[in-house]
């Protein structure tokens, strides 16, 4: 753990282990923290916060340019490292990387930009005037399905804001969050303003981070059902907290639009990451004009992908990061099937040669999804592309909002009129409109509903590490 400025052991002395998902086997002890170690972080950063959020913008700016500069030296190591540790193919684990960097260098130049303002009065005698001013210490909850670039979407903004932190990555993961804090203290972060505290059981940590007075504010991706648990326990306590969640992205492709088109940015963004992403689209609803183009174009895409090892040339679709994850996208599948859909490509958990030590599933095309299947209300987190067929273009918009999350949706279509009714009605945070990859560390990122609170990105990315502060001057 690193806790104060130094690489540390826990109080208890405890390891636990790190799996390779490609192929079972162990590939490191990491330390085992508690709720002791939780404390002594989260003291660390307190004691740190008030030298640190009272230096200057620059200065903030300097350590987390310095930081960015060492992480791209680092590039391919913390690839290969993610590679190993979370199965990403290498081309992927490279690509989050360089989007992990960005964060630094953004909010290396965003920490100059917080600006207040001097507001008019009905009197006058009298001004307002506006300061932002950093929260106070952060807790920080990370996802394995991006171990390195979810790290600098939260620690970024929180140091260019003022505000130290402690981070618990996902026990999956804990090796790239290791590597990351050798970066930070590499780019001489004073001690005690990011501390790291890795844990097998991430419940006596989240408790600390919740009811530790000296924590101001938490920030959490993962789970919807997690989420909600720390929002509640971090109410009672009045902290403020940032969550970004499951969710059950719709893909329209609507009548006017160019079915093949579709489909291929449907096989990119259905199956990156193996299908292990929050925004990752849960469900095609594809017009009756466009479906059998679009399902034939998908699902000859699909059946080439290649899958195996990150390290294997070639591969697209790597390992999921556990056996209960192949037992969850096998229960929808299943389901699916059992209720009439048509399984097009895939279906199946691969156990053959290469392949039978870790945790693969065959890339999967279900056709003719409908709403009493199992899939079409849950996330999937896995490689399974259910396919709707509708009718009714004013009947597509609802379809899509029929769901309790709200993170991401596409629509592909070539009327600008249609994309707009779109944007603007679709109840989703993030809408890609004949585009993919709908995210920057310069763009708002978060959803709406289960799938969140606040956002991470851009300029409200930092505002969620700010409180902000008014003064009535009488002249």
């Amino acid at each position: 753990m690193y806790i104060n400025g130094a690489w540390c052991t826990p109080k208890s002395n405890a390891t636990f282990d790190v799996f390779n998902p490609a192929n079972g086997k162990k590939i490191a002890n990491v330390a085992d923290g508690t709720e002791i170690d939780a404390r002594l972080a989260i003291d660390a950063a307190g004691s740190a916060f008030p030298s640190w959020s009272k230096s200057t913008a620059y200065q903030r700016a300097t350590f987390l340019t310095n930081a960015h500069r060492i992480m791209l030296s680092r590039k391919d190591v913390l690839a290969e490292i993610m590679t190993i540790e979370q199965g990403k193919p290498l081309k992927a684990a490279r690509n989050e990387v360089q989007y992990a960097a960005d964060f630094l260098l953004w909010y290396a130049e965003e920490a100059k930009r917080i600006n207040g303002e001097i507001l008019p009065s009905a009197r006058p005698d009298q001004r307002f005037m506006v300061l932002h001013q950093a929260v106070g210490v952060v807790a920080a909850v990370t996802p394995w399905n991006y171990p390195i670039s979810m790290i600098t979407r939260k620690i970024a903004p929180a140091l260019a804001a003022g505000c130290c932190i402690v981070l618990k990555p996902a026990e999956a993961t804990p090796l790239c969050a290791i590597e990351m804090f050798k970066i930070f203290k590499e780019a001489n972060i004073p001690n005690g303003v990011v501390n790291l505290v890795t844990a097998k059981d991430p419940k006596p940590i989240g408790e600390e981070f919740t009811t530790n007075p000296t924590v101001a504010k938490i920030t959490f991706t993962g789970s919807t059902a997690v989420g909600k648990m720390l929002a509640c326990q971090a109410g009672a306590h009045m902290k403020r907290i940032s969550l970004e969640l499951g969710g059950h992205a719709p893909f329209i492709v609507c009548e006017d639009a160019d079915p093949v088109h579709a489909a291929k940015g449907a096989s990119l963004v259905k199956f990156l990451n193996t299908g292990q992403a929050c925004i990752s689209p849960n469900r095609f609803l594809v017009h009756t004009s466009a479906y059998d183009a679009f399902i034939d174009t998908l699902s000859t895409r699909v059946a080439k992908m290649k899958t195996g090892s990150g390290f294997e040339d070639g591969v697209s679709i790597g390992p999921l990061i556990n056996q209960a994850a192949i037992d969850k996208v096998n229960r929808q599948v299943t389901d699916a099937v059992e209720k009439g859909a048509k399984l097009i490509t895939g279906g199946m958990q691969l156990t053959e040669g290469r392949l039978a030590d870790g945790h693969f599933y065959a890339p999967t095309v279900l056709a003719d999804v409908t709403p009493d299947m199992l899939i079409y209300r849950e996330e999937t987190f896995g490689p399974v592309a259910p396919i709707i067929k509708y009718d009714d273009n004013d009947d597509v918009l609802a379809m899509a909002n029929d769901t309790t999350y709200g993170l991401a949706a596409y629509v592909y279509t070539q009327n600008l009129g249609r994309a707009m009714h779109m944007f603007e009605g679709l109840r989703f945070g993030i809408i890609g409109i004949n585009d993919i990859n709908p995210t920057s560390a310069a763009a708002p990122f978060g959803g709406m509903k289960d799938s969140g609170l606040g956002r991470e990105g851009g300029k409200p990315g930092i505002m969620e590490y700010l409180e902000t502060k008014t003064a009535g001057l009488s002249i």
